[in-house]
C-alpha cells in the first residue's frame, strides 16, 4: 500500500468532519460525557481496529480520546488510514 499525496488526503478530509492532516498523520478528538464513555469508545474501536488490521495511536484524557492514523510501515497516510478514520466516524 503507497502513501497518498497531500492532495489526495486533503481531498478525503474534506468530506470527513473534524479530521486534520498533520505530522504524517490524520487525526480527531472525540468528546464524551464520562470518562468511562471514552474508555467504551476505545474498547469498540480497538476491536474494528483488529478486524481491519490497522491500528491508531490513542491518547486518553478526562472525557476526550484523540485517534490519529499514520502508516508506521511507510511513514505517512495510506487509503488504510482513510479507510480506518471513516470505520471510526460510524462507530
Amino acid at each position: 500500500m503507497s502513501l497518498l499525496s497531500f492532495e489526495q488526503i486533503n481531498d478525503e478530509l474534506d468530506n470527513m468532519d473534524g479530521w486534520i492532516f498533520k505530522n504524517n498523520r490524520i487525526s480527531k478528538s472525540y468528546h464524551f460525557d464520562s470518562y468511562m464513555e471514552g474508555i467504551k469508545f476505545v474498547n469498540i474501536l480497538a476491536e474494528k481496529a483488529e478486524e481491519l488490521n490497522h491500528h491508531p495511536d490513542l491518547i486518553i484524557g478526562w472525557c476526550e480520546v484523540s485517534v490519529s492514523f499514520t502508516s508506521h510501515d511507510q511513514g505517512g497516510v495510506t487509503s488504510a488510514c482513510l479507510k480506518m478514520a471513516k470505520a471510526v466516524e460510524k462507530l
